[in-house]
């Protein structure tokens, strides 16, 4: 099976076309064993897509997410990034790339191109059910601040340390409250255009960086910290940015490939 291999800022994606899982083959057994770290090639989830052949002006395609552990996900910022990458490279002079996602379409916008590094900006739609709630966590109340971002997403503004995302958030990410399981963000406004995180995946766990995860830090920390509309989110791996307008959500970041193969493994 051909497979290439992806990443934003870390986060790092397989990418293969559909076409190329036998039928009935086990995808979430596939995502698993193969986004193994040391038994496969390794990756934060498996994304399966389908090219859009009609030969429309605007390169498009359709994408399923599966993450590492082999649960579904209906959408992934960097993720779509690294499938625009692929799509870009095959069409020269490709400004805007389309990926049909589970939680509806994103368009992408190529702003620039260094090498084998792609930098999009991507609408990524307007933030819904975003509301402040009280949780019990770890035997303690815990003010959060829940959204869905495509995907659902628990954000908790404070110090993003190391002890607080392997204990509270790891707890949020399959608490109750959320019987889908949720991405969270440890959110800090460092100053208003500056945003700092630390990221709990659901169905992966720490990653160096999310592309939704970014969008609801930076609506959170808009509506209920202090933030600005138009922010750098900073997480271990690297920045992007996210706007918040009229017209909804807008994130920049790069990605790029990093390996084109074959997984043998079957």
């Amino acid at each position: 099976m051909r497979v290439a291999k992806a990443h934003a800022y870390g986060n790092d994606f397989l990418l293969m076309e559909a076409s190329e899982v036998p039928a009935g083959l086990d995808r979430p057994d596939l995502a698993r064993r193969i986004c193994d770290r040391h038994r496969g090639i390794g990756a934060d989830g498996l994304m399966l897509y389908t090219v859009d052949e009609t030969g429309g002006p605007v390169p498009r395609a359709s994408m399923r997410l599966l993450n590492a552990d082999g649960s579904r996900s209906e959408v992934s910022g960097n993720g779509v990034r690294c499938l625009a990458v692929l799509l870009a490279m095959r069409v020269a002079g490709a400004g805007d790339v389309i990926v049909d996602t589970e939680a509806g379409e994103k368009r992408l916008t190529l702003l620039d191109r260094q090498g084998s590094r792609f930098i999009f900006r991507a609408a990524m739609g307007e933030p819904t059910d975003l509301r402040q709630q009280t949780l019990d966590v770890l035997g303690a109340p815990l003010d959060v601040i829940t959204l869905r971002v495509g995907n659902p997403q628990c954000v908790v503004l404070g110090p993003p340390t190391d002890a607080r995302l392997h204990s509270i958030a790891r707890a949020l990410a399959t608490h109750p409250a959320f019987p889908e399981g949720t991405n969270v963000e440890l959110a800090e406004v460092e100053r208003p255009d500056l945003v700092r995180i630390l990221i709990w995946e659901r169905g992966v766990g720490p990653t160096f960086a999310s592309g939704t995860g970014a969008c609801a830090a930076a609506v959170a920390a808009a509506a209920y910290g202090g933030a600005a509309r138009d922010a750098i989110v900073a997480s271990p791996g690297g920045e992007q940015r996210v706007e918040w307008t009229r017209d909804g959500l807008f994130l920049t970041g790069a990605a790029e490939v990093t390996m084109d193969g074959e997984w043998l493994a079957g």
